[in-house]
């Protein structure tokens, strides 16, 4: 009986296993090197996921994240790891995932590839280091350099339209019955949030404009979407009718859900104020005291509003109180990407006007002081710059502006926001209403050349935001140089566009 033990079946196929589990076994321990970086018997470290991996970025993607298989020694990592064209960043690390925080943001329209090799793995806790990692390659791209602006010539006058640099490609996005008269850009690029009148109303204008949105037709962020998920460029929904309530000024926050807009009661004008409005829900009064011009605060929770002498700091909650209050500053010109700073004027009694830098930590620097306009001021990607739009009054007996664009830097040698030089980089033709628009990686600048028609008397003319009728337009673009690039500022040159237009936006 005893010989017969191990003649059972499943005796035989459980000896069986345990041989072939000791040969893998053995095969992985030791065949790993042998077999080399390709097959399935390598135990060394890996990357596992890249969170980029065939990605289109754009600039609020400001970090990638590489997950390895094995705990890894980080300054291998650090040291090996390359990025073509170069992209400055900043490491950290949780566990088996690396962190790399853009210090500059990436070229739009760019290709970049992204290598590791030669970085080992981590073995215990006593800093000794194991196997080289499998070689890892991956590639990510920029959006495409595209803007949204509108036409002035006759066959698309008053219309939305998308010019796509990457491709050389021009989209009319809205239909000839409607004229624009404002717009906003969505953060992901897909679609355009913009006010209308209808052009057969006998009295077009501000008063009757609706709130609308139509889709460009860019598609960047569709992880998770179908085909039918993707609306081609230039389908429209209605956002806010003008049945009860004249839509004025609006603005759109930066997550994309929040708008808020301001309106005044049709039957009542002393019913004036803020609304907000968001997706699947009625449109809301804040209740708040009525003011002037304001800006969405890039937290999208809360508004800048222009109040009386100040600058109210509003939440974006019915009936809420102010949360701050800025008393000396009259306008709110932008935010800094993070929050952390925004730009505002002042203005003196001596009939001059002050720039000033306040921060989130209570800080207030005054960057300029001047006799003319502070028209527009966007900060760079990162903060280190502002470029501003602005005016100098001319000597002489007829009051007049000489328009130019400067830039500001920003950064001290502690790294700290401050301002250390004004650059004026172009003189503008001597005209007040210019649009400027500073590209999203921060590289390049839009601004139009508008020449009205003071005879017009058509109420269906376009006109600039001080009531002239327009004639026509240009668009001109400037490349920013580089803070690396050796040519002078003060040698760049315009480009002008090969078509008419006006009101140039950038796409996020």
């Amino acid at each position: 009986m005893e010989n017969r033990k191990w003649g059972q079946p499943v005796d035989r196929l459980a000896l069986a296993l345990m041989l072939v589990l000791s040969v893998v076994i053995g095969l992985v321990v030791w065949g790993g090197d042998a077999c080399g970086t390709n097959c399935f018997l390598v135990t060394g470290p890996r990357v596992r996921d890249f969170n980029w991996q065939g990605e289109k970025i754009g600039v609020e993607d400001t970090s990638f994240i590489l997950t390895f298989s094995r705990p890894m020694e980080h300054s291998s990592v650090e040291a090996n790891l390359r990025i073509a064209p170069p992209l400055g960043g900043k490491f950290s690390w949780a566990g088996r995932k690396m962190s790399y925080t853009l210090t500059s943001p990436a070229s739009y329209d760019t290709d970049y590839k992204v290598e590791l090799q030669g970085a080992r793995e981590r073995l215990g806790t006593q800093g000794k280091t194991g196997r080289a990692i499998q070689p890892f390659t991956s590639q990510f791209r920029t959006r495409d350099r595209a803007f949204i602006y509108l036409g002035v010539e006759k066959e698309e006058q008053g219309q939305l339209i998308l010019y796509n640099l990457t491709q050389n490609k021009k989209t009319v996005l809205t239909p000839k019955d409607l004229v624009v008269m404002d717009f906003k850009v969505y953060p992901d690029g897909d679609k355009v949030l913009f006010s209308a009148t209808d052009a057969t109303n006998n009295q077009p204008g501000v008063l009757a404009q609706q709130l609308y949105t139509v889709s460009t037709g860019l598609h960047y962020k569709t992880k998770g979407k179908s085909e039918k998920d993707l609306d081609p460029p230039g389908r429209m929904n209605l956002v806010l009718d003008n049945k009860n309530y004249q839509n004025l000024k609006f603005d759109l926050a930066a997550d994309g859900q929040t708008i808020v807009v301001q309106r005044v009661n049709s039957q009542n004008p002393a019913e004036f104020g803020l609304w907000v409005v968001r997706p699947n829900a009625p449109p809301q009064p804040l209740n708040n005291q009525p003011g002037g011009d304001f800006l969405i605060a890039p937290d999208s929770a809360s508004v800048a509003s222009a109040q009386g002498e100040g600058i109210a700091i509003l939440p974006l909650t019915p009936g809420a109180k102010p949360l701050d209050f800025l008393p000396k500053f009259g306008m709110a010109l932008d935010f800094a990407r993070d929050g952390s700073a925004a730009a505002m004027v002042k203005f003196n009694t001596d009939y001059t006007r002050s720039l000033f830098l306040v921060t989130n930590q209570g800080a207030q620097k005054e960057l300029l002081r001047t006799n003319g306009s502070i028209l527009n001021c966007q900060f760079a990607p990162y903060k280190e710059t502002l470029y501003c739009l602005l005016t100098q009054l001319l000597p002489g007996e007829e009051y007049q502006e000489q328009p130019y664009i400067a830039e500001i830097d920003l950064q001290t040698e502690k790294g700290t926001l401050d301002a250390k030089a004004i650059e004026p980089l172009l003189l503008l033709p001597t005209q007040r209403d210019i649009q400027m628009s500073l590209a999203p990686d921060g590289l390049a600048l839009l601004f139009d050349q508008v020449v009205t028609n003071e005879t017009a008397t058509a109420a269906d003319s376009l006109r600039t935001s001080e009531g002239q009728a327009i004639a026509t337009s240009r668009l001109w673009l400037l490349p920013l140089s580089q803070p690396e690039a050796a040519q002078p500022q003060a040698q760049l040159q315009p480009e002008a566009l090969p078509f008419a237009g006006f009101h140039p936006r950038w796409v996020p």
